[in-house]
């Protein structure tokens, strides 16, 4: 399995990129907005990566995060939803964006994404509903960035600065709030939305702010 690949990006198509590693050339496909964080061709680039194995395919599709190459696999395990689709999904909501749909139940953010009708929208909301807080626990950990500089200034073997964005800065914290609603009796599902809720009305917000929105979220009404 080939998890991660580092090298220098010989080119870039409309879905697909070529990553040279050490004289290999590999192509990955990615979704809109991993491409529009890749660098100049000839930079150097690094992708985490899923591979794809069929009977008569191999395919490797990209990915900035951990959270990202997650929600991928998940997201091919809904019936109704191939790598295209997934690609799609992502690409049209990001990591955070799809975690937030699917804790939240919105089925019509995850059909915004080209080829997934509401059907298989609810259909991705329903099997993966109880997996949202995990994957969002993941967006603690930093985004790789795409491209970085290499010491040495400008010879043949300088690179461009990441271009890649910074994952959000509110990972962590959400990660913090998830384990502490969990303490405190709520199941997954509930908890899990309510952070995102509370996130999506106050992004960026801190650990303690993210506890006590989604407290208020959890409260009986009436």
């Amino acid at each position: 399995m080939i998890g991660r690949l580092s090298g220098r990006l010989d080119y870039r198509a409309a879905d697909h990129v070529l990553i040279d590693v050490a004289g290999v050339g590999y192509v990955v496909f990615v979704s809109d907005r991993t491409m529009a964080a890749m660098p100049a061709v000839g930079a150097a680039v690094r992708l985490y990566t899923d591979l794809l194995v069929r009977e008569d395919l191999l395919q490797l599709y990209g990915f900035l995060s951990l959270q990202e190459k997650e929600w991928h696999r998940l997201l091919m395990g809904v019936q109704g939803i191939g790598a295209k689709a997934s690609m799609a999904i992502l690409g049209a909501l990001g990591a955070d964006g799809v975690s937030r749909a699917i804790s939240i139940g919105d089925w019509a953010s995850v059909a915004t994404a080209k080829g997934v009708g509401p059907k298989t929208a609810k259909k991705v909301i329903l099997d993966l509903k109880d997996k949202a807080h995990a994957v969002m626990a993941m967006g603690g950990a930093a985004a790789m960035p795409a491209a970085q500089a290499a010491p040495g200034g400008a010879g043949d073997d300088a690179v461009i600065e990441a271009v890649a964005p910074p994952a959000p800065a509110d990972g962590a914290a959400q990660a913090e709030a998830l384990s502490a609603l969990g303490n405190l009796g709520y199941g997954p599902s509930e908890a899990a939305s309510a952070v995102a809720r509370a996130a999506g009305a106050a992004p960026g917000a801190g650990t303690e702010a993210l506890i006590r929105a989604a407290l208020k979220l959890l409260a009986p009404k009436g």
